[in-house]
Order: structure tokens, then C-alpha cells, then sequence
């Protein structure tokens, strides 16, 4: 079985300046920011660790 599929990079994210709203989660894989405010509950991921984890999911079956 091919997984090679499995390993194709993520987009880059875009960035934004530190101003750009309200301060917001810490991603709980790679410490950057996410979409997701300080306030929000559970595991908060950035928009890159987010698809990945999708892709890793799909691919386990």
C-alpha cells in the first residue's frame, strides 16, 4: 500500500500582525497562534497543525 500521498506538505498559513484582534490560543502542537481565542476550551490547533492532523486521520483508516 502507497501512503506516499500521506506525506504531501501543508500550506503555509498567512501570518498576521500581533494586533490583529484579540489575543488568541496558543496551538497545543507547535505554539503558534490559532484561530481560536485564549478563552476557547480543548485542544486549540493552528490552521497548518489542523490539516495535518486531518490527513493523518484520514489515513489510518
Amino acid at each position: 500500500m502507497d501512503d506516499s500521498y500521506c506525506e504531501t506538505p501543508a500550506p503555509e498559513p498567512v501570518t498576521t500582525g500581533t494586533d490583529a484582534g484579540p489575543p488568541f490560543a496558543e496551538c497545543v502542537l507547535c505554539r503558534k497562534p490559532t484561530e481560536y481565542p485564549e478563552s476557547a476550551k480543548g485542544i486549540t490547533l493552528c490552521p497548518v497543525c489542523e490539516w495535518r492532523e486531518a490527513e493523518r486521520t484520514a489515513c489510518t483508516g
